[in-house]
């Protein structure tokens, strides 16, 4: 059984003796307390009680303004709502114990005309691989179970300083999903597998009937949380499609910032290379607001990438919230292999395409953008995608992962993930000093096998094998050709030509489907919630799977997201397709 520490758990003690010391301790002073609102001329009827269930950064930031609830309220709203559902869910690793008291020292400094910034007194949750120094960061390891990490994270630091309540950490894919390539998503051996909210059972099926997910969650950050408001939103990484497929799946906002944009210090690592904290909201507003919480005003000395781009004034992006930002905008439709089937490269069958369902929802997007007065170009062709030659085509040159790409066995992968992680993974641990469980990347695979039997690599851990194989000296060469060819046939040959030729704003890509080309690259992407969809896989007789979310996703060049925050709006707006699923209320 996976181990669960005291600290997660801590919702259901506090909720054991009485939950009336919970929701109104004495120690509360009165002159802090949200007051009840004023009786209506009409009967004396009062609004109703302020409620956190599907409430956005600004719902909340407006109560808290009008005193019709304080942050101490919040956050026992909030954990409430843990204590109930979490148990059927696992969205969250820990529990912040210390959650109440810094919700009463914010709502002191509210009383004295002090705010910190936008989020002063919002509940948010940190992925359990963002170090957060006074709560454990366990990466979802049992080597990291015990964890407190010397230092914060720049993003803990800078989401602090802007008001925000670190309520949880929220739960992972184990190390961000670079431990095994058979691992389920949201699954690790310190908290065991999360479920999806829409369709929170685990899989029936002969061969995956391991406990499971029947429905995906995304990997390897969790929109559970989120999904189910346990907390006004969540701070995800990714390093290949980790924020943009767990916001798809649960029917969230995803922003996958440029690479750079955030500062990844004090997040534990695949590879610096592609690595990027990024929000997950249920709102494109609240991701705005929670995007430039966490941006630094200046460059981090700590991070070379967060020069790339300069933040816009008072990292302030909510002022690129224009419902009207689609008209006149020219975005791109990639049809070959996101769209439609296509033959090229090295392969003589076709690859990829969209389900009929899928095919109607994005033609429906289609026609919703044309309402809006975009410019539809289509097709857009991305040249990597239909290069005939295989050397020349992004669908014939996958990230080495797994024991089928170990060393001897990688001529035809790019080695950056596994080279990046050898790199940076020695780097991070160096950081903690003497708070080290383990001291590199061996000695982590040594503990592994050591703990087998109390559950530390269920699925194995063949990524970490052949990430461990590598001499970062010695195979230096080899991950600087495999680089420059990642962003040849991402960049060069794939985002930056489409978007330059066609003079884009933006490719819409349907689903979290562009993660991996944008990715590679360090490019932004914004996705979008949008339909509810037939399950096709088969199941056991008497076993109906529920509809699964599909979103949207829109993805342009580096730096580029101002005009994607305005664009992923205008479509919301539009739209309003969001909403939370049932058996959570």
């Amino acid at each position: 059984m996976p181990r669960r520490h005291p600290s997660s758990v801590a919702p259901l003690l506090l909720l054991t003796g009485s939950v009336a010391a919970l929701l109104a301790p004495a120690s509360t002073p009165q002159s802090l307390t949200a007051q009840p609102a004023p009786a209506t001329a009409r009967g004396g009827a009062r609004p109703a009680p302020f409620t956190v269930v599907e409430a956005s950064i600004t719902d909340l930031q407006t109560a808290l303004a009008a005193r019709r609830v304080t942050s101490r309220q919040l956050v026992e709203q909030y954990l409430v709502r843990i204590a109930t559902y979490d148990q059927r869910l696992r969205g969250t690793i820990t529990v912040n114990p210390r959650a109440l008291a810094e919700a009463d020292a914010l709502d002191r400094e509210r009383a004295q005309g002090k705010l910190r910034g936008p989020l002063h007194g919002i509940p948010v949750a940190l992925k359990d691989n963002i170090l957060t120094k006074e709560l454990r960061t366990t990466g979802g390891a049992l080597a990291f179970a015990d964890l407190v990490p010397p230092y914060d994270a720049t993003l803990t630091t800078n989401l602090r300083n802007a008001g925000a309540i670190i309520i949880a950490k929220a739960q992972l894919t184990e190390l961000a999903n670079w431990v095994a390539s058979g691992m389920p998503g949201n699954y690790n051996a310190v908290n065991g597998q999360g479920l999806n909210p829409w369709d929170p059972r685990p899989d029936p099926r002969p061969g995956f009937d391991d406990g499971r997910a029947v429905m995906q969650t995304g990997g390897s950050s969790s929109g559970i949380g989120t999904n189910v408001s346990f907390w006004a939103g969540n701070v995800g990484t990714e390093t290949s499609g980790s924020i943009l497929s767990p916001s798809h799946a649960n029917m969230l906002v995803g922003i996958k910032p440029t690479v750079g944009r955030i500062s990844r210090y004090g997040v534990i690592p695949i590879t610096a290379d592609q690595d990027t904290p990024g929000p997950m909201t249920r709102t494109v507003a609240d991701a705005a607001i929670m995007l430039g919480a966490m941006e630094g005003a200046v460059p981090d000395p700590n991070d070379t990438a967060t020069t790339v781009c300069t933040p816009p004034a008072n990292r302030d992006y909510t002022k690129f919230l224009d419902a009207n930002a689609l008209k006149g905008a020219r975005i791109g439709i990639p049809r070959a292999f996101f769209y439609d089937s296509v033959v090229s490269g090295g392969s003589a069958r076709p690859r990829g395409g969209l389900t009929p369902a899928q095919r109607t929802v994005m033609d429906e997007v289609i026609r919703v953008l044309r309402a809006q007065g975009a410019t539809i170009v289509d097709p857009v062709t991305i040249p990597s995608i239909v290069a005939p030659k295989a050397d020349d085509n992004l669908l014939d040159w996958n990230p080495c992962s797994g024991l089928d790409n170990a060393r001897g066995l990688d001529a035809n992968c790019s080695i950056v993930l596994k080279y990046g992680m050898k790199r940076d993974f020695n780097a991070w641990i160096a950081t903690l000093g003497d708070k080290a469980p383990v001291a590199s990347l061996a000695a982590l695979r040594q503990w592994n096998i050591a703990h087998q039997r109390a559950g530390s690599i269920k699925y194995g851990q063949a990524n970490l094998d052949v990430s461990d194989e590598i001499d970062v000296r010695l195979d230096r060469e080899r991950y600087e050709a495999d680089r420059r060819k990642d962003l040849r046939l991402t960049s060069a040959e794939g985002i930056d030509a489409a978007m330059k030729a066609h003079q884009l704003d933006a490719l819409l890509f349907p689903g979290a489907s562009s993660a991996n080309i944008a990715a590679r690259p360090g490019y932004p992407s914004i996705t979008v919630p949008y339909a509810l969809l037939p399950v096709t896989t088969p199941f056991p007789a008497g076993f109906d799977p529920r509809p699964a979310p599909f979103g949207v996703t829109f993805t342009a060049g580096a730096c580029a997201e101002p005009k994607l925050v305005a664009l992923s709006y205008a479509f919301e707006q539009a739209t309003k397709k969001r909403h939370a699923p049932a058996g959570f209320p």
